[in-house]
């Protein structure tokens, strides 16, 4: 299948022969349906806090002792969808065509003076409808001639013009979020934002340009780490026949593998809570004390599921020894004497059991099959307590894309909490078509994670991942069309085996710029 020359190719970035064979076995076999049990409400699933349990949440945050706090920005990849209709309205244009009046691009030159990243120097004083400048106006926003928006990373892009004459990137607006919601008892904020290498130099100097100046203004010292998905977790691209896909040199195709690929860089932060929120989800400044206020919910209630678990992982601790099933401790009624046989019998360790199985029901929807024995029960919901722990903000569906939230049916026949994509639903399924239709909230990438053990030592992530819950998609190049192989996506199945909370937020919250005229919107107006 492979010859001299795809094999170097292929260690060469980092992967093995092994692992592309098995991603080949993918397309060939697919990936299995979730099976949706039910989807997650406000009635069983999805937590809605009134302003009391609200509050109570943000004061345990702001009280709470945390072994470091990251901000986590997924940022990787040029703005080119973003700006999709204004280069169909530019091509249009140069073909001697005329823009509809209510077309995504004519309104876009319409209301340019608008935009953040206007300037009466580049663009004129006075907007008009005439081809000539409709053309200039998006060529100049687009291409490198001008402001080379079309090939540059949202990040980098000016967003928010204030009253004092201040422009914004979506990064810098990153920077003031994290100094509010995310900032260390040493006065730090620490962020981690995922790049492109080619975009790294942008983000050095759009970082540099803010970096004193904000410093100052809120006294805070920022640690700023851009990493890049590792061009390792590419996966191969495959022709309709399932066979390598080549280029026109021969050489095999390799596409990134989408934001499940970032697992690795989460996995590599050192810090026990981290907040995850996508690079183009920002609002004007004025809206900061809201978002974070509702942030500070997601951290508390992080927080808090994080010390229940770890209290109840130590209750068993005390009962029993992880390892070999001996008493280390008798500070329980009923256990001084009995034998290590014996032990996972006990009506104190029993009914232990049984308030674990209540929490973990009625906290994170999960069920537990019957076990086989006590010392089996023990045992898995030892396992099921010991891990990652992520809490999700949900808003209510307004049709806007995003992931959904549901109650799936696990492979070891327990039940979770998961995000899942379209993609992952099977559409001529009948009951999860009807999950779908009465979902009632999606996910807007708002997490918050708890990534350190009760015993302070940090997860290995990788672990945690369920990788039959990847997905296969069709794309194309130079014309030719081709199968993609996604992996587990990051808030997807790479958090699959995670302990899991949904909460919801406020819409306002949620102000993504997943278009250009996304930011005529009043959440990024003054």
């Amino acid at each position: 299948m492979f010859t001299k020359e795809d094999i170097a190719q292929i260690e060469g970035r980092g992967s093995s022969v092994q692992t592309v064979k098995e991603q080949i076995e993918r397309f060939k076999q697919g990936f299995p349906w979730l099976k949706i049990v039910a989807p997650a409400t406000p009635q069983r699933g999805i937590e809605v806090l009134d302003d009391e349990a609200a509050d109570k949440a943000v004061k345990y945050y702001e009280s709470a002792k945390i072994d470091g706090k990251c901000k986590f920005v997924p940022a990787s990849g040029a703005a080119s969808r973003m700006f999709k209709d204004l280069f169909s309205g530019l091509d249009a244009l140069e073909a001697g065509k005329t823009l509809a009046p209510d077309s995504p691009a004519a309104r876009f030159v319409s209301q340019i003076c608008s935009f953040a990243f206007y300037t009466p120097e580049l663009f004129g004083e006075k907007p008009c409808e005439c081809p000539e400048y409709q053309k200039s106006v998006l060529g100049k926003t687009l291409r490198a001639e001008g402001l080379g928006y079309g090939s540059k990373p949202k990040g980098v892009l000016k967003f928010h013009k204030y009253a004092d004459g201040e422009v914004r990137t979506a990064f810098a607006e990153h920077l003031v979020e994290a100094q509010n919601y995310m900032r260390n008892e040493d006065g730090s904020a620490n962020l981690v934002v995922t790049i492109s290498p080619e975009h790294r130099q942008l983000f050095e100097d759009a970082y540099a340009a803010v970096k004193d100046e904000y410093e100052a203004r809120y006294g805070v010292k920022y640690n700023i780490s851009f990493t890049y998905q590792d061009k390792a977790t590419d996966t191969i691209a495959v022709d309709v026949e399932n066979r390598p896909f080549r280029t026109e040199t021969d050489s095999l195709l390799f596409r990134p593998a989408g934001h499940g690929a970032l697992i690795y860089n989460l996995n590599n932060i050192e810090e026990e809570v981290v907040s995850i929120k996508n690079i183009d989800n920002v609002a004007n400044e004025r809206l900061l004390p809201e978002t974070a206020k509702w942030k500070k919910v997601l951290l508390g209630r992080a927080l808090e599921l994080r010390d229940q678990i770890f209290g109840y992982l130590k209750e068993l601790d005390i009962a029993t020894n992880a390892t070999v099933g001996k008493v280390v401790n008798a500070d329980l009624p009923g256990l001084v004497g009995m034998g290590s046989d014996d032990i996972y019998q006990s009506d104190a360790v029993q009914n232990l059991c049984n308030d674990i199985e209540a929490f973990l029901d009625s906290q994170l929807c999960i069920k537990m099959p019957v076990a086989a024995d006590c010392k089996k029960r023990v045992e898995a919901l030892r396992a099921k307590l010991n891990r990652p722990i992520r809490v999700c903000g949900m808003v209510k569906n307004q049709g806007e894309p995003g992931g959904g939230p549901f109650v799936i049916a696990e492979k070891d026949g327990s039940t979770s909490l998961q995000v899942l994509e379209s993609v992952q639903i099977n559409m001529e399924d009948e009951q999860a078509r009807g999950a779908l239709a009465s979902a009632t909230h999606f996910n807007p990438v708002d997490l918050v994670c708890c990534l350190h053990d009760y015993k302070g030592e940090s997860f290995d992530l990788l672990k945690y991942v369920d990788q039959d819950a990847g997905f296969i998609s069709s794309k194309s190049y130079q014309g030719r069309e081709l199968k993609a192989l996604e992996l587990p996506g990051l808030w997807n199945g790479a958090m699959s085996n995670w302990n899991t909370l949904f909460v919801e937020v406020p819409l306002a919250t949620f102000n993504p710029v997943k278009v250009v005229l996304d930011l005529l919107r009043p959440a990024h107006q003054n």
